[in-house]
């Protein structure tokens, strides 16, 4: 395969695509935050996987791995094909751990994490987002890849307040953050926050009458007092100094150096506003998690905050590096580094991922699709929307749903598999503003990956007479027949009163269609998820994308 060279959103199992796409040490900076349901029992997690538990008992997070004949080829050829410290490592996990999904997870993790290490440049950074269930065990495989020396942090992260299950155990309130480099030069740039008030008040005291700025006094005296050369009289003091005479004098002379009473130890001024702030350490607190009513929410479960990724990205990464999330969910990654002038690689297994990430690119950043960046493994053709339809009809219903920008419903953005909204034979909702008092009004979708009848058009054409919707769009990868047209057609016709124009009450679009540029006859003024506001780029006019 070509290397990549544009920023690019991956569709698919980041394994292969990390094998085919991606060149040895070609990415500055990896942020992962694979899928692992923390909100499960630990013991249950344990239990082993032969089929005595009732499937019942457990909750099943479908992205979440689970040991059977795949995990168990990818454990013999990791144990048999692997170096000898990754074999003898996930060998001892086995024996230890046993076959069940926490053992699953880690033999797909080791096997990712290897093409990680891959792909990483020699002053590259990985940051591992996990938690406490599993932290533990991915230490492990991290030591053994990247090599005990290479580890840099085990940052944690205070995700929220400590209020869940309290009553049973201490709260579980927080996530890891696993910081490995690929070797002792890697890109590190300090990260800092503002000072405490209280420390402020307590050591920044003084304050210029003419300017106001606050300051704090630093010593000039030498620790080593064995120097002859910067021992000196200054300002009828004689000590031994830190700089030089001139230096001093230079300082005094431009009103950094004060002497408070006659024969007193002159001090340097140290501004506030000329300091750094306080350096972030290992423990993060200041960051909040995306609340209810934030303005950057998405409807994706595990959504993190842009302010987390933006410390990960400016700590471990140069503009114009290149970023990597071979799990990238709603995109946060991706969001950050665009903002912050670097270069991107998304990857994800869901069409519904894919789909939110195209979204929030263009809502925030105006950037689009195959414009000013390119998109690799969804359809391109009737053959393989055919294909998709085959494999996944939930994925194929996500991808659709995604060409008309219409919300899914009645589903996990972080799974694999879908349901019908609560209106029943609706699979995904367009909301769009059409007057002046700016009440929402929606457009009821449904797919139909196969046989199709004019009965599926009456169904949902009762739906939106019953739940007062201004349209509903029928997409299908069969033509529609006669029948259904003229269902279709037997609905009326919606009146926009904000664009004065009449529009298609009912709609039947094919996949070809859709794919040959057709678009939903609507007024104008789509709104599909919930979007944070648009953020202006450093680089407003260099939107194009390209490495």
């Amino acid at each position: 395969m070509p290397p990549i060279t544009t920023n690019t959103l991956f569709y698919g199992d980041n394994l292969p695509i990390l094998r085919d796409y991606f060149d040895d040490e070609s990415v500055d900076l990896i942020y992962l935050d694979p899928p692992f349901n923390s909100n499960r029992s630990y013991n249950v997690l344990f239990k082993d996987e032969s089929g005595e538990e009732a499937e019942a008992q457990i909750t099943a997070f479908e992205d979440t791995w689970h040991w059977n004949a795949h995990t168990e080829q990818v454990y013999h050829d990791l144990v048999t094909l692997s170096d000898p410290r990754t074999s003898d490592m996930i060998s001892a996990l086995r024996q230890f751990i046993g076959t069940n999904q926490v053992m699953a997870y880690l033999v797909m993790m080791t096997v990712r994490l290897i093409e990680l290490h891959r792909v990483l440049r020699k002053s590259g950074t990985l940051y591992l987002h996990c938690d406490p269930t599993s932290s533990h065990y991915l230490k492990i495989v991290l030591d053994t890849i990247f090599g005990v020396k290479n580890f840099r942090n085990e940052i944690v992260w205070k995700r929220t307040g400590a209020k869940s299950l309290a009553f049973t155990r201490f709260a579980s309130n927080h996530d890891i953050i696993l910081r490995y480099s690929k070797s002792g030069k890697a890109i590190w740039n300090p990260q800092y926050i503002a000072h405490d008030p209280e420390y402020i008040e307590k050591f920044y005291r003084y304050t210029d009458p003419g300017t106001g700025r606050r300051y704090r006094l630093g010593d000039l005296t030498n620790p080593n007092k064995d120097r002859p050369n910067l021992t000196y009289k200054f300002l009828g003091v004689t000590r031994v100094w830190r700089w030089t005479q001139e230096r001093m004098q230079e300082a005094y002379d431009d009103g950094l150096i004060i002497q408070r009473k006659p024969g007193g130890v002159p001090a340097y001024k140290r501004y506030l506003d000329e300091q750094e702030g306080t350096p972030v350490g290992d423990i993060w607190t200041d960051i909040l998690p995306v609340q209810s009513q934030s303005k950057e929410i998405l409807p994706y479960p595990t959504q993190k905050p842009v302010a987390l990724l933006e410390r990960i990205v400016n700590a471990g990464s140069n503009k114009g590096d290149t970023v990597l999330d071979p799990f990238c969910g709603c995109g946060t990654t991706i969001a950050a580094a665009q903002q912050l002038d670097r270069r991107w690689i998304g990857i994800d297994i869901t069409h519904l991922s894919i789909a939110l990430q195209k979204y929030r690119l263009k809502d925030l950043f105006g950037l689009v699709e195959k414009k000013n960046y390119a998109v690799i493994g969804e359809p391109e053709d009737f053959s393989s929307a055919l294909q998709l339809a085959e494999d996944n009809r939930y994925q194929f219903q996500w991808w659709a749903l995604s060409l008309i920008k219409a919300r899914p419903l009645g589903s996990e953005s972080g799974g694999k598999r879908g349901k019908k909204g609560a209106d029943k034979g609706v699979d995904g909702i367009i909301t769009f503003i059409d007057e002046t008092a700016g009440k929402p009004k929606r457009i009821l979708v449904q797919v139909k990956s196969g046989k199709v009848k004019s009965g599926d058009i009456r169904d949902l054409r009762g739906t939106v007479e019953r739940e007062k919707a201004a349209m509903g769009i029928f997409i299908t990868l069969e033509p529609p027949t006669k029948p259904m047209e003229t269902e279709a057609a037997g609905a009326g016709i919606y009146h926009s009163p904000g664009w004065n124009e009449d529009y298609p009450k009912m709609q039947n679009i094919t996949i070809a269609e859709l794919l040959d540029g057709v678009a939903v006859k609507m007024p104008p003024t789509a709104k599909t998820f919930k979007l944070a506001g648009r953020v202006k780029s450093n680089n407003e006019d260099e939107q194009n994308g390209l490495f």
